[in-house]
Order: structure tokens, then C-alpha cells, then sequence
């Protein structure tokens, strides 16, 4: 795997929106992270039963809604788009399904261009069945061969860009949210979540090259994202979903390890960490993705963005016209707002990036963390560690310590009651021992091992 050694922005400075020191060029013209922001619409099918019966009646729906949406983006004078289609698990467990569909958006996207000149391109991101089944089985059996089927399959067709929301480690990680146990936490996300991704991105990595497309990224989002949410409900300390956040970040970064090139996908709230270590475009969600999920972050994730998303809109009818359809005129406007800012300059998108950032920034420590001094120190503590183990440890060690001096400092407003919290997490990243080895023969009494199959992380 590559090692990050040195930041590719060494400045919370650097960090702004539309421009990133890698950016990624697509085959419509499209340069993601070149200086412009440009909307990425993740859309999905209203509540129904996918089967044989009624796939004919889902091609419809898939066609409306990119036909609808891309004609709306082509009369605001959108620059570009870019559309995921992110499977549901009953197409990757069919991989003709989300072949057939890929191929089928692909042909809107061709349609759009030859009609109107709107570039446009296609993220693919197959469900990851794997955890269908418990305890999950990682590295083998149909579901990894069905998701690897459809990631060939629609990179040959043309889709450009390869993403996933990986779950490995997840079958412990649900576990450390209920009980907001750091330690486990670290365990599944930087040892079992970064052997998983080393995993899978060899071979993600591996199909993008051979099909001459861009392996785009992963997401924690089954991890800090579900920690994000239940924080949002009062069930667990946001502390720790704070400090899960800037953790997730190890793992995510494993993709590029392994070769990915962004942009990150929409739904890693940690993608700023990863843009500030590997200066590949990312793109992200914030208050534009209500329609899939609440948070605490809103109009924070704007300021680093080179794509910025919706996360995923059913196709439903609203008053203003068909979901996925509002939620592109949405997008296109916050872009467009983006892209003026940056036509004054570097001073006007850093005014714009900064009234982003302290927006909601010292509302909730989640915010806090993602802040942009904040995102620098936490990238450099990564790779200034050694293996990815000591990175979550010396992580969380640092999200904690900002959280602490930003509380002390009134930066950020942080609950009496959640102190204790930072305190117990210190307590238990403390108790850690130096070697990744030693850390897993402890963890492999704590955790309850009924949940997965170690031989599967390599662990056995």
C-alpha cells in the first residue's frame, strides 16, 4: 500500500472548495477538484418490491428520474453532473440488474450530452451484500463474487468512477456505538475495517485499471455515519460520534492506499481529513442531504466539497416536480453560489468557506472536529503514526484533546454532561498499548467474536 508521508495541504488554507492538488479528469470533460463545484445526484426508487415482476416497472423509474433531472440541470446552465447509481442489495445479488441499469442511465447521460452539452458522468456504488449474511463471510462466497460481477461489468460499460460503503468491521463497530467504547471502536475500524479495505481496494483498484476508469473511494458511513445519527437522537454521547468521525478517517484512508483517486464519496463526513493527506477531490453532503438523513453538520461540508451531493432522494412527487428533480435544482443553486464565490478569487472562496465553517462549527463537537485547523491536525497526527493501529490511537487521543481546548477556549458548545465522556474515552486511549498485535490479543477476549469470522480479517 502507498504511504502517505507528507500532507498535500500542509494549511487550513489550502482546504477549499473546488480545488484539490489531484484532481480527476472525466472522459465528458468534466475536472473534478479543477476550480469548479459541481452537483452529484444520488437518487433511488420509491418504497417497492424489486423482483422479476416489477424490474420493468424500476427501469422507469430510473429513466425518469435521470431523464427529468439532467434536463433540469441543462436549463439552470449547469457547468456538469455527475450521478451516482448506488445499487440496492437486491440488484447487486442480481448483478444483470444493476448492469442492465448502469447501462441504461449511461445512455441518459449520452442522451443529455448530445442534446443540450451537458457533460455529465456516472458513479457506480454496488451494495455491499457481504453483510447479508451472520456472521458475514469477507473475502469469498457469492456475495463479494456479485459485487466484484457488477464493478467489472459497469466499468466496462463506462461508468467512471468505482465507489463502495464498505462494512468491514462493521459487525463489531455497532456494537462499540451502543456502549460508546472507544477501544472497540479503534479495533473495527483500524485493525478489522483497514485489513477489510486493503482487501477490497487491491481489487477495486485493480478492475479501474484495467478498464481505464477511476477508483474513486469508500465511506465510513455504516460506521461514524450510524454514530453521527444516533448522536442526533440523544442515544450516544456526540462526543463520542465526534471522535468516531476523525477515527473513521484511518480506515477511509486505505483506498487510497490502495490506489483510489477520488472523489471520495458523498456520504464520508471524513473526506476532509483524506483531502488534506492525499489532495484528491472529494465530494460531500451536508444540509442538501435532509431528504436521506438529518445532522449536525449543514452548511459545513460545502466548504470542502468539489462535488456536493444530495446523499439519496426517493423518487417521489412533490409539489415542485419529481424528488430527484428538486433536489438537482438544489444542488445546482448551492454550486452556483460556490462557483461565484471562487470567481473572486481565493479571498472570496475562503469568505465563503470560512461563513461555511463557522456557521455550525461551534454548535456541535461533531461540527467542531471537521473545522479546518482541526481537520490539519488530525490528518497530520495520522500519518505522522506508524501503523494504522497507532493512527486511531494517536486520533482519538487528538480529537479528544481539540474537543477539550475548544470547549475551554468557548469554541465550541459542548454539554457538562458529556465531559465525563472525553474523560472515559481519554481513560481508555490511554490504557491502549503500544503494538497493534498486543492491542488485538486483548481485543479478541473483549469483543464478542460469535459476530464475525476472524479468519475472514485475517485474525484467526
Amino acid at each position: 500500500m502507498k504511504n502517505f508521508t507528507k500532507l498535500a495541504i500542509e494549511q487550513s488554507d489550502g482546504l477549499v472548495f473546488g480545488v484539490a492538488p489531484k484532481p480527476v479528469p472525466t472522459r465528458a470533460g468534466l475536472v473534478i477538484g479543477g476550480g469548479t463545484v459541481y452537483p452529484e445526484l444520488n437518487f433511488t426508487l420509491p418504497v417497492m418490491l424489486l423482483n422479476e415482476q416489477s424490474f420493468t416497472t424500476a427501469r422507469q423509474h430510473y429513466r425518469q428520474m435521470a431523464t427529468e433531472a439532467l434536463a433540469r440541470a441543462a436549463d439552470l446552465s449547469a457547468p456538469g453532473v455527475v450521478m451516482e447509481f448506488e445499487t440496492v442489495p437486491a440488484m447487486t445479488e442480481k448483478p444483470e440488474w444493476a448492469i442492465d441499469l448502469c447501462k441504461l442511465l449511461l445512455d441518459c447521460l449520452a442522451d443529455a450530452h448530445a442534446k443540450t452539452h451537458l457533460p455529465a458522468a456516472l458513479r457506480m456504488t454496488p451494495n455491499d451484500n457481504r453483510e447479508m449474511v451472520r456472521p458475514p463471510v469477507m473475502r469469498s462466497g457469492r456475495h463479494l463474487q456479485d459485487m466484484m460481477d457488477v464493478f467489472q461489468a459497469c466499468a466496462e460499460a463506462g461508468a467512471e468512477l468505482l465507489s463502495v460503503e464498505s462494512a468491514g468491521g462493521k459487525e463489531v463497530h455497532d456494537e462499540a456505538i451502543v456502549a460508546a467504547d472507544i477501544r472497540q471502536a479503534i479495533f473495527a475500524l483500524c485493525v478489522m475495517g483497514v485489513r477489510d479495505m486493503e482487501f477490497i481496494w487491491t481489487r477495486i483498484a485493480g478492475i479501474a485499471a484495467a478498464c481505464g476508469v477511476h477508483p474513486a473511494g469508500d465511506t465510513a458511513c455504516g460506521f461514524a455515519n450510524t454514530a453521527m445519527v444516533l448522536a442526533d437522537r440523544k442515544m450516544i454521547p456526540r462526543v463520542f460520534a465526534a471522535v468516531d468521525r476523525a477515527v473513521s478517517a484511518v480506515r477511509s484512508l486505505v483506498a487510497y492506499q490502495c490506489g483510489a483517486v477520488g472523489p471520495g464519496k458523498d456520504c464520508a463526513y471524513e473526506n476532509p481529513f483524506l483531502k488534506a493527506i492525499t489532495g484528491c477531490p472529494m465530494s460531500m453532503e451536508g444540509k442538501s442531504a435532509a431528504c436521506a438523513h438529518l445532522s449536525p453538520l449543514g452548511n459545513l461540508p460545502m466548504a470542502y466539497g468539489d462535488l456536493w451531493s444530495n446523499e439519496s432522494v426517493q423518487n417521489v412527487k412533490l409539489l415542485g416536480g419529481m424528488a430527484p428533480t428538486v433536489s438537482m435544482e438544489q444542488l445546482t443553486y448551492d454550486c452556483r453560489l460556490l462557483n461565484r464565490a471562487s470567481a473572486d478569487g481565493r479571498q472570496g472562496a475562503l469568505k465563503l468557506r470560512d461563513w461555511l465553517v463557522d456557521s455550525d462549527a461551534p454548535l456541535d463537537p461533531q461540527a467542531y472536529i471537521l473545522a479546518p485547523d482541526n481537520v490539519i491536525s488530525i490528518a497530520r497526527t495520522i500519518i505522522g503514526s506508524g501503523d494504522h493501529y497507532q493512527a486511531g490511537r494517536e486520533t482519538a487521543r487528538k480529537a479528544i484533546e481539540i474537543l477539550r481546548h475548544g470547549r475551554q477556549a468557548g469554541r465550541v458548545r459542548i454539554e457538562a454532561r458529556e465531559l465525563t465522556w472525553l474523560d472515559m474515552m481519554a481513560s481508555a486511549v490511554d490504557s491502549m498499548p503500544q503494538e497493534q498485535d498486543e492491542f488485538t490479543w486483548q481485543m479478541m477476549k473483549e469483543v464478542d467474536t460469535s459476530k464475525f469470522i476472524p479468519a475472514e480479517y485475517g485474525l484467526d
